[in-house]
């Protein structure tokens, strides 16, 4: 009797704890969105099954891309050992559509490609190596940007069946090295409109898995250079195989205003429905990678400090045609971010309403964008005492260096879980930031339940989500007009240099139609000995680092800053958009560490430092 009533007790007490636990979890995290983790990655790397990669001197497939993502040793291109220096959490291998793995073919001797006497003269100068496969692959990108390449290139019958073979190798490689909740390998592509040497690319990324992916082959710009025919291409994919997919837009800097411009490919007036489309299709912008740092430009943003970063404004991306400043406006992501504004005004949508992510875009099948583990963005721009003065592209007039690349960056991503799913839905739903290669944590939250205690909380991504919307998000019109509070906290990359400084970037419409910006410090280091002065800066926090050696010392700015903000210039009926940018100290470029590791003298314009930064994506407030 007593065992029976012993029982009863305990059987008793669960249910008593059971539905104690089914109305409150223990855990705190359970179900709650603030439960979203940070994790790092590449949206955009290039294998030899790139046709320009494999004719910069690139050897390696998927296959070691992934396990140098993953933190194994490989053997690069150039035959030198590389190691990343952390291994990433997830991967997107984005290879050319154009001619896809079309290039390894060219090389091995495919006999029915090499009965084209112009692709059998570029076997010939990739087999032979050096400037010889260089000049192939720059008469490649020339053909692909003039619509002149060789007709057995499109030919359904000799091309087709390299490139469905390519696709499915490269799809058993993804389902091979993905493993949930260790290492997300995302699948993709890069569609790469190259409309007189404009850049128009985007990287093209799928929430699926191989049994989709391999419903279609890679929409490539051989069929069509025009976006809306891409986001056709995705609607088809999404309505054929109940799957998702989005595209990230990179390189607005050398599109010479044609990525961003106000205007259709055909260059007629934008409407509602094309506005609306590319919301719909792409989310996010690349806006930091090797080919120059992309939020904006000192000629946009002559009153930004921190503006002149990592420039490439000679021309478009061939050289094909020089920079005119008129362009400008059309390929910078703050400019852009405003014309969004005024685009919504007119047409009752905005087509830019995008976040912001990086990437490193190499092409050496090595993703690491860190400063002091540069492999170079091409294969024949590995580790040498050369590259950096190398001349990497000529045209018009102007010259492009090796010491000009960049690099940057990488992809911060805000997920519930390191899986294809989590991490597709927060890059849709825009909770993601940019980096140019640190991995600083950051998060911003708005909105007008958030109060400055927030900003000093064990807890503050909790009472961020509660209080308001993550970035990516939006925000309705003010209740009563009041101003919206914003949350924002930055913790140093732990190998890397200490915080300078973080901002929050504002852009707005007025009510005549104007287009504004403003930069406002919102915390900063070491503040006991810098205050703002008359002219409302924070002054510079200083140099540590030692280019003889390049080494750096993290005496000056601060391990950690967070701050909550009211903006001052408020005005309840002005729609706007706020993002916040996150400076670091001055710690040595990839450059200085070359001339230290490999002995030589770098010239005068060659910069020795770098100001690592975090840009994160826009939360945007509409009356």
């Amino acid at each position: 009797m007593r065992t029976h009533r012993t029982i009863l007790i305990v059987l008793a007490s669960w249910l008593v704890v059971a539905a104690a636990a089914a109305e409150e979890p223990y855990t705190p995290f359970a179900g709650e969105a603030a439960r979203t983790r940070l994790f790092w990655g590449d949206t955009h790397l290039h294998t030899a099954i790139s046709g320009d990669a494999i004719t910069d001197g690139n050897r390696l497939g998927p296959e070691q891309a992934y396990r140098f993502a993953r933190g194994l040793e490989v053997k690069s291109s150039s035959g030198q050992p590389a190691v990343i220096g952390r291994p990433l959490d997830f991967l997107v291998i984005a290879d050319h559509a154009e001619a896809y793995g079309l290039g390894r073919e060219m090389l091995t001797g495919n006999e029915a490609l090499l009965e084209d006497e112009t692709i059998r003269r570029w076997h010939e100068a990739m087999k032979a190596g050096g400037r010889r496969a260089y000049d192939a692959g720059q008469e490649m990108r020339i053909a692909l940007a003039s619509g002149e390449l060789p007709a057995a290139v499109s030919d359904p019958k000799i091309a087709g069946p390299i490139i469905r073979s390519t696709w499915r190798g490269y799809t058993d490689a993804a389902e091979r090295y993905n493993e949930p909740g260790l290492f997300t390998a995302l699948i993709g592509y890069e569609w790469t409109s190259l409309p007189g040497g404009n850049n128009l690319h985007r990287v093209v990324v799928m929430r699926d898995g191989k049994e989709r992916a391999d419903q279609i082959l890679p929409f490539s710009a051989i069929q069509s250079e025009d976006p809306e025919k891409l986001w056709e291409f995705m609607a088809g994919y999404e309505a054929g195989t109940g799957g998702r997919i989005l595209a990230i837009p990179h390189n607005g800097n050398i599109s010479n205003g044609r990525m961003f411009a106000l205007a259709d490919f055909a260059g007629r007036p934008m409407t509602r429905a094309y506005a609306e489309a590319r919301s719909r299709w792409e989310p996010l912008v690349e806006v930091t990678q090797m080919k120059g740092d992309g939020e904006t430009h000192p000629a946009l943003s002559p009153d930004d400090e921190f503006a002149d970063f990592g420039r490439w404004d000679a021309g478009n991306l061939t050289l094909s045609e020089l920079k005119r400043p008129e362009m400008l406006p059309y390929e910078y992501a703050r400019s852009t971010l405003k014309n969004g504004l005024l685009l919504e005004r007119e047409l009752g949508a905005n087509p830019f309403q995008f976040g912001m992510l990086g990437a490193t875009d190499s092409h050496t099948s090595l993703a690491d964008a860190s400063e002091d583990n540069h492999f170079g963005k091409a294969s024949n721009a590995e580790p040498s005492p050369t590259r950096a003065s190398d001349v990497t592209k000529e045209g018009s007039g102007a010259r492009r260096f090796g010491w000009q690349n960049l690099a940057s960056g990488i992809a911060a991503v805000w997920a519930k879980e390191n899986t294809r799913a989590a991490l597709f839905d927060a890059m849709a739903r825009r909770e993601v930031y940019a980096t140019t290669g640190s991995r600083m944590r950051v998060r911003f939250f708005g909105g007008y339940r958030l109060r400055a205690e927030d900003s000093e909380s064990s807890d503050l991504a909790v009472r961020g989500y509660a209080g308001g919307v993550p970035m990516g998000g939006e925000l309705g019109a003010a209740p009563g007009g009041r101003s919206p509070g914003f949350l924002v906290s930055a913790l140093k990359d732990p190998l890397g240099g200490n915080l300078d400084r973080i901002q929050i970037v504002k852009g707005w419409l007025d009510a005549a139609g104007a287009l504004h910006e403003h930069v406002y410090d919102v915390s900063w280091a070491d503040a006991e000995r810098r205050q703002p002065g008359k002219d409302g800066r924070v002054p510079p926090v200083g140099d540590t680092v030692d280019a003889a050696t390049a080494t750096w010392t993290n005496a000056i700015g601060d391990a950690a800053l967070s701050s909550f903000w009211r903006d001052p210039d408020f005005d309840a009926a002005q729609p706007a958009f706020y993002y916040a940018r996150v400076i670091e100290i001055p710690t040595p470029r990839w450059t200085t560490y070359d001339a230290v590791r490999l002995g030589i003298e770098l010239s005068p314009e060659i910069p020795r430092t770098t100001r690592e930064r975090a840009y994160t994506s826009p939360i945007w407030y509409s009356p």
